[in-house]
């Protein structure tokens, strides 16, 4: 009998012996799940906003486009503005780019059509600014018509017609102000005899057009289908004016749009 209870006083010693070697383990707090995803999804944020930024810069840099003349300042803006202009639902096309850098001499290639998808530079040439907007280099602008000036600025490339230029492509000024003036003025892109290397030869420069961004002859067919219907056209100077007004470049909000078809 006496073995008997001995044996239940130590089984019952046993238990509370092996329950307070478990007390740490019962109350010893459990990691989050929550928190074992929230670790990922956060890196996943900044990946994603690395990746984007990485893929811009690496387009800039795989492309050398500092080697043909386009400063990274300027490519910079362009993508940024087309990011926008895709946010606010303006392009059909995001995939190209055009820029025009009026920092640069007509005597130099300064159209940049870039495939930002495929990583091609697909022109780069010359291009025209308005006869009244300089000489050699393009330091007037305005948005008033029959002003002969070029309009800085984004637009919107539209569609395609025959006109007295020949096959050209009409334009939408998308800045208040700036270039939202541009369908009124007739300001479209199209071929030009003007637009050579003879000019240059001969002149020091290339001829200059009414306000619209001309290009040369022989190129101006594959320039205006490649980037037709709905695709980022950016020109830019260093112009303090619009840099400061500019609201693309500040991301404003949409109400400050324009062009609304």
């Amino acid at each position: 009998m006496k073995l008997f209870g001995l044996k239940r006083v130590y089984v019952f010693f046993t238990s509370i012996l092996i329950f307070a070697l478990h007390l740490p383990f019962v109350f010893a707090k459990t990691r989050s799940p929550f928190k074992i995803e929230t670790v990922p999804a956060l890196n996943s944020a900044v990946t994603k906003k690395v990746t984007v930024n990485s893929a811009e810069a690496n387009i800039y840099d795989s492309l050398k486009l500092s080697s043909i003349g386009l400063a990274r300042q300027v490519f910079d803006y362009a993508v940024n503005g087309l990011n926008y202009m895709k946010e606010v639902g303006k392009l059909s096309n995001d995939r190209i780019i055009s820029i025009v850098d009026f920092s640069k001499p007509s005597s130099q290639k300064r159209l940049y059509v870039i495939d930002l998808k495929n990583f091609k530079i697909l022109f780069n040439t010359y291009v025209a600014h308005g006869v009244n907007s300089g000489t050699a280099f393009a330091n007037q602008f305005s948005n008033i018509p029959e002003s002969n000036k070029s309009s800085l600025g984004f637009y919107q490339t539209s569609t395609t017609y025959i006109g007295k230029n020949g096959y050209s492509m009409r334009l939408h000024g998308l800045e208040k102000g700036i270039n939202d003036k541009a369908y009124e003025r007739d300001i479209v892109m199209h071929g030009a005899a003007y637009v050579s290397e003879g000019m240059i030869r001969t002149h020091g420069y290339i001829g200059r057009s009414f306000g619209c961004p001309a290009v040369a002859e022989k190129l101006h067919k594959p320039i205006i289908d490649k980037i037709k219907n709905g695709t980022c056209l950016f020109i830019y100077s260093p112009n303090k004016n619009y840099i400061s007004q500019s609201k693309i470049i500040k991301h404003s909000s949409s109400e400050d749009w324009v062009y609304k078809n």
